[in-house]
């Protein structure tokens, strides 16, 4: 039976996360500390992804049972931020620069990753600008930037589309909630080991 107005509403005992309460920090690479300046990138940060996580998985099937799906590997799929661009250029150069970093047009010779990643992170504030959640992207670099259309017939500013790759994430929440989800699960695999 579904549940009351009263009781939906009693759900919200806090605001809802609002999707344009967020920063992004990307340290600059050694090599490019010259460029920009971190705080600019994360000014002009337009838009942003959360990342997400998969398991790509294998059929099983056993005997007459349905086939049964089962995870053997964890995939991490690209992210991509959209940055405002200032007159003079500077983000559109600097991600070319990073580019040119990773795979030198010079010799088209791949630097070492130590050279170009970095550990970015994507941050999420509530309605009082307190941080509740963080994802850290480990080992980070860009994978493709997108073209910037031009137009004479448009008084619009340019938007840079970056695309990321990375290792892996890992979410830093606020240390209570954390707390409470690992015992309330903790709590609840006893219950059940202790019930069979």
């Amino acid at each position: 039976m579904a549940g009351s107005i009263s009781e939906f509403r009693a759900s919200f005992n806090t605001d809802v996360a609002k999707v344009s309460r967020f920063d992004v920090t990307i340290p600059i690479p050694l090599a490019l500390r010259t460029t920009i300046d971190s705080r600019q990138l994360t000014f002009r940060c337009e838009k942003a992804e959360m990342p997400g996580r998969a398991f790509t998985t294998t059929e099983k099937k056993m005997g007459s049972a349905p086939v049964e799906k089962f995870p053997y590997h964890t995939t991490y799929n690209e992210m991509t931020l959209d940055f405002i661009v200032s007159d003079d250029m500077k983000e559109k150069v600097f991600f070319d620069s990073w580019m040119d970093l990773i795979n030198p047009t010079t010799d088209y010779n791949f630097q070492y990753k130590t050279n170009y990643a970095v550990d970015m992170s994507i941050n999420q504030y509530d309605v009082t600008n307190k941080p509740t959640y963080t994802a850290i992207l480990i080992e980070a670099f860009p994978m493709q930037i997108n073209q910037l259309d031009l137009d004479w017939t448009s008084e619009g500013y340019h938007k840079l589309a970056v695309q990321f790759i990375y290792k892996l994430w890992t979410g830093s929440y606020e240390n209570s909630l954390r707390t409470n989800v690992i015992k309330a699960g903790l709590t609840g695999l006893l219950n059940e080991l202790t019930r069979s």
